[in-house]
């Protein structure tokens, strides 16, 4: 698979399955529920450091005690390997930190 391969839902529901993420339209979306405002930026701070070794970058949306993350492969268009990488890398960055699954 091409990096740069646009997926379907179809093609990234196993690997999707059991995470905070869902593939909707041509976007990956996971959210995440903290403690408070504070742990939710320190996800968010965290995130950042991996996106950037990454070189590839989520939309987000934090508030308290929540974090939302939007991933897209703008250059193409859709949701490819890249958008899935940085899902796992925020969802060991979440366990790791202890936010749960959110709605």
């Amino acid at each position: 698979m091409n990096e740069r391969s646009i997926l379907s839902p179809a093609e990234t529901a196993d690997e999707l399955s059991g995470t905070a993420f869902v593939h909707i339209d041509e976007r990956l979306i996971g959210a995440y529920s903290t403690a408070d405002f504070t742990s939710a930026v320190r996800l968010l701070d965290a995130v950042a450091v991996a996106a950037e070794e990454l070189n590839h970058h989520p939309e987000v949306q934090v508030g308290w005690g929540r974090v939302v993350f939007e991933l897209s492969s703008h250059d193409v268009g859709g949701v490819t390997s890249r958008d899935l990488a940085l899902a796992r890398r925020i969802g060991g960055i979440a366990a790791e930190q202890g936010a749960r699954v959110g709605k």
